[in-house]
């Protein structure tokens, strides 16, 4: 053979594949997976799937309690690194350390803005990855049903759309640093039965309000994983729910994925069998934290082919994708402390701090307070001096230090004095109460009130404050008539007997560790606020659809949230997107046309945001369509279907561009399950909340 013909054999040869066609499973959804490297991945995948024992394959399918918790093995002789998982969705988990500790989800969704989101998921990722993990169990994306879930504070909100931008946006960041497990899937909004309701949902409200983020993160991100959730929908528990996770998430979408089940969802009980196959056949691939239907079951069951060999492959080849396609072997996590709470983190913690807060209230220009000297400020109320980061469930975080409101009131008064009145009762602090010229009442929510359960409080009792919490804002008003009022806590609040009375709300939420800063900043003008509501406040609980978190078999209905309150006309005590500024806006020239963008009809929408006061600041602009003459019912009265920021001066005017495809105004079409978009007149509505859309135009779309 000669020398060059020579030369190219052994070439072929260390490259394992020559010429040869691309495997089977090189599928066009394994390269949005994986990237351009997914035929090579799927032939190494192939070789060691061809060297590994049953007992190895096996191995990879569940987790193990030692070296390290939560983790999956490897298998180091093979090249397969571990899978080292944690929690993180406002910071990494406390069980491995402090670490910079962010607002939580839904204050970070009052925010409006997946680029900030982006910078907080790398961050996040960064410090998960310090600590040697090289897993993140975050985002969680499940719709805020009802503002009585428990966990409300760990997902964006209420709104699908808005939950699938921002969730995008955090796993585009986390993923720079390491790979994420999506959560959770699916129709997981109840705690306190979360492990044995069955949710009974229609294919259109399951597609259109509690699936659509899940889809969108998993095109636009190409997140790694997926993890399935606790309950049952439709009579079938998820972590076997055949139609659900190989049906839809993987043959539908084609996500190519390993799913893992949330930690102890699994059962044993004299069933373990069909559960074993069950849950193989759905596509259940990582079973967590330790084997419970897989391990040794599972070997069984391949041995005496109940389980597909074949089918065992394919869980094996999933996991084996997520750590070659995102490198685990390559470029592993290493421990670096020198990445944790750095000044950059922390300063990003403040930053997504004063963007969450959300001014709902502020009657005669109280806000923001002068730092004059002179100017007598006196901080009050249960949660003043309190670090209140949230819930102490699986995403609670811990950092090294805490800034508390009254902390940063005091670092931040410049000449002004401040002073905490911890008690309202004492005469020498009443006085100082009466004289002050504002009195800043810090109250709300904490994990005692909401949380995951099992772990924590788990859903909440009632919409409104606590006992405590009421009586120090009353107890203020009985006073001073200057009280402005921040409130704590991960989801909305009834606010009878006080909405009124008080000169300024401020919606601050769980706020992180850099809380009592940002909170200053707010109050003292540094920032002008420009949190917008992630969910809708309701006057009532009653004007909600009913919370069942006590029977274990529960139907979803089409509406809820500000979708709900719109359809029957109820007035909300605040409107999802709501938020006031220390300027105002004014739109104008709205403009709505159909347009062709290579090839994809598209709707574009301009129109022309002025900054009509005195004081830069940003504007979320929002867009809502309804469907006045739709034949398809029910259909909301207007969804949200595009947000965009605009940072204007004072006098400032800019032309502002929402764009979004005509697909996105489909709705899933029972007969051919599918989304159709229904030829009829669509009307574009634009504004600054969803009670405020001064600007519409009509749009008919032909088929």
């Amino acid at each position: 053979m000669p020398t060059n013909r020579l030369a190219a054999f052994f070439l072929a040869l260390a490259a394992g594949c020559g010429d040869a066609p691309p495997p089977a499973t090189a599928t066009e959804a394994v390269h949005a997976y994986c990237g351009d490297d997914y035929v090579a991945v799927e032939r190494r995948i192939d070789r060691l799937l061809r060297r590994m024992t049953m007992s190895q394959k096996v191995e990879l399918t569940s987790g193990a309690l030692s070296p390290k918790p939560w983790l999956v093995p490897g298998l180091e002789e093979l090249g397969i690194p571990p899978l080292v998982m944690t929690d993180g969705p406002r910071g990494a988990s406390k069980t491995v350390g402090n670490a910079t500790a962010f607002p939580v989800a839904i204050a970070r969704g009052a925010t409006f803005d997946p680029e900030l989101e982006r910078r907080i998921g790398e961050t996040i990722g960064r410090e998960v990855r310090a600590y040697g993990r090289n897993v993140l169990l975050a985002p969680t994306v499940n719709v805020l049903s009802h503002p009585r879930w428990g966990r409300a504070q760990e997902t964006y909100g209420e709104d699908p759309l808005h939950l699938g931008i921002m969730g995008t946006g955090f796993v585009l960041g986390a993923q720079t640093q390491v790979p994420v497990v999506l959560k959770h899937f699916a129709v997981n909004n109840i705690e306190n039965t979360r492990r044995t309701v069955d949710v009974t949902i229609d294919p259109r409200t399951l597609h259109e309000v509690y699936l659509s983020q899940f889809r969108r993160i998993i095109d636009e991100a190409r997140v790694a994983s997926v993890m399935s959730s606790y309950n049952s929908v439709n009579g079938t528990m998820m972590f076997e729910n055949e139609p659900m996770l190989r049906g839809i998430l993987k043959d539908s979408w084609g996500f190519a994925g390993p799913v893992v089940s949330d930690w102890a969802s699994t059962r044993k009980n004299t069933d373990t069998v069909s559960h074993t196959e069950r849950a193989a056949a759905a596509g259940l691939d990582i079973e967590m934290f330790v084997p419970v239907i897989y391990g040794d079951d599972l070997a069984l069951a391949v041995v005496e082919g109940r389980v597909p060999e074949a089918q065992l492959d394919d869980l094996v080849r999933r996991g084996l994708r997520l750590r070659f396609c995102h490198h685990l072997d390559t470029n592993p996590a290493v421990e670096d402390p020198t990445q944790i709470e750095t000044a950059e983190a922390l300063a990003l913690a403040r930053e997504a701090s004063e963007r969450s807060m959300v001014l709902l209230r502020n009657e005669g220009g109280i806000l923001p307070i002068a730092r004059t000297a002179g100017t007598n400020i006196v901080v009050t109320g249960p949660l003043a001096n309190v670090e209140n980061l949230g819930d102490t469930g699986s995403s609670d975080a811990a950092s090294t230090d805490v800034v508390t409101p009254l902390e940063g009131l005091i670092a931040n008064a410049g000449a002004a004095t401040v002073e905490w009145v911890q008690t309202t009762t004492a005469p020498a602090d009443t006085a100082k109460i009466i004289a002050a010229d504002v009195v800043v009442v810090v109250t709300g929510l904490t994990h005692f009130d909401e949380g995951e359960a099992d772990l924590g409080t788990g859903d909440r009792d009632s919409l409104a404050l606590p006992a405590p919490a009421l009586q120090a804002i009353s107890d203020a008003m009985a006073l001073s008539t200057h009280v402005v009022v921040v409130l704590e806590g991960g989801s909305a609040v009834t606010m009878s007997g006080f909405v009124t009375d008080v000169e300024a709300i401020v919606e601050a939420w769980y706020p992180g560790a850099q809380g009592g800063n940002a909170l200053a900043r707010v109050l003292f003008g540094d920032v002008n606020p420009s949190g917008r509501l992630p969910i809708a406040f309701p006057v009532a609980e009653a004007d909600l659809p009913f919370f069942d978190n006590v029977s274990t078999s529960v139907t979803y209905g089409y509406l809820h949230g500000y979708r709900y309150l719109d359809q029957n006309g109820t007035a909300p005590l605040f409107p999802f997107g709501f938020g006031l500024s220390y300027t105002t806006y004014g739109y104008a020239n709205l403009a709505v046309t159909a347009v062709d963008v290579e090839g994809e009809a598209r709707v574009h929408v301009e129109v022309d945001v002025t900054n009509t006061g005195s004081v830069a600041g940003r504007e979320t602009v929002q867009l809502y369509v309804g469907r006045p003459t739709s034949a398809v019912s029910p259909r909301a009265p207007r969804d949200l279907r595009g947000f965009t920021q605009v940072d204007l001066a004072p006098g400032a005017t800019q032309r502002v561009t929402i764009e979004l495809p005509v697909s996105d105004l489909g709705y899933w079409d029972t007969a051919t399950s599918a989304f159709v978009v229904e030829p009829t007149t669509y009307r574009f509505e634009v504004g600054s909340s969803s009670r405020n859309l001064p600007l519409t135009s009509d749009l008919a779309l032909a088929p």
